[in-house]
């Protein structure tokens, strides 16, 4: 399978501190991609430097099979960007933003207009005609997946898109990019592992600017699945709630102790992702 980006031998210091060392990755076509890491594990530089942004010290990225250089690179013509606090003019309104935008990409005006009415239905802001300087969180983060997709990118970068969201706001982020699965190439970065593991066909994580593990989802959770979990509570009668729960659902305890609970994990799992 082809790969839209290829990262090779990417190193990345600011002085004497090292923040990205020797790392290697490809990110298949059409994939959905999770690049996860702590705060301050490079997750951001890295992604920069894809953007060309910021110059790398040593290593080489590919985009659509073209090189990225420092500075106006022509790869940025195949990419949207995500950044995890989207600034924007606030006395606009949505759709004179993304006019704007198209412009910008070049986009003609009929092209615009469409592409327009097109993303804002699909972000949920179809209708919304209030200032952007009103929008909450959620809507910022909304408006700028819109701004991102505008001019049709192959490869989609989000850095850190769910960060600071509730979970109202973490939900509708997470099924805009499903729906991108498929279509195009979404990379994310994030520390969040639910969200990974809910839309990501592959992960890599990384640690201390060094990549330790890079997989397939499918892989990771069939090494690493465990046949039984082990539920901890803090007094009886959230027990009882629990295990009432379970056992209406057909989930009864393989032991039962005065602090945990334990379940056959592997119907269990089947059953909550069917």
């Amino acid at each position: 399978m082809m790969s839209i980006l290829s990262i090779k031998g990417l190193s990345k210091s600011f002085g004497t501190n090292k923040v990205i060392n020797n790392i290697s990755l490809d990110v298949p076509e059409g994939s959905v991609f999770g690049f996860v890491g702590a705060n301050g594990a490079g997750k951001t530089t890295t992604m920069k430097m894809i953007l060309g942004l910021l110059p790398a010290d040593d290593g080489e990225i590919f985009v659509c099979g073209e090189k990225v250089s420092f500075g106006a690179t022509k790869t940025n013509r195949n990419v949207g960007y995500l950044p995890d606090v989207p600034e924007y003019y606030g006395y606009m309104r949505p759709k004179e933003y993304l006019k704007l935008c198209g412009e910008i990409v070049g986009l003609d005006t009929a092209e615009a207009k469409k592409r327009t009415s097109e993303l804002l239905e699909m972000v949920g802001l179809a209708g919304v005609n209030k200032k952007i300087s009103s929008f909450s969180r959620g809507m910022r983060q909304r408006l700028g997946m819109a701004q991102a997709l505008l001019n049709e990118p192959k490869l989609l970068i989000c850095d850190e898109p769910t960060s600071a969201l509730d979970p109202v706001g973490r939900k509708e982020i997470l099924d805009i990019l499903k729906q991108l699965k498929g279509k195009t190439t979404v990379v994310f970065s994030t520390h969040i592992l639910a969200d990974v593991e809910r839309i990501c066909d592959r992960v890599s994580i990384l640690h201390k600017g060094e990549i330790v593990l890079n997989s397939e989802i499918k892989e990771l959770k069939y090494q690493h699945s465990s046949k039984s979990i082990t539920l901890e509570y803090e007094n009886e009668i959230d027990t009882g709630k629990l295990l009432n729960v379970l056992s209406e659902n057909g989930f009864a305890p393989t032991s039962l102790e005065t602090s945990n609970a334990e379940f056959n994990m592997e119907s269990l799992y089947l059953e909550v992702t069917k």
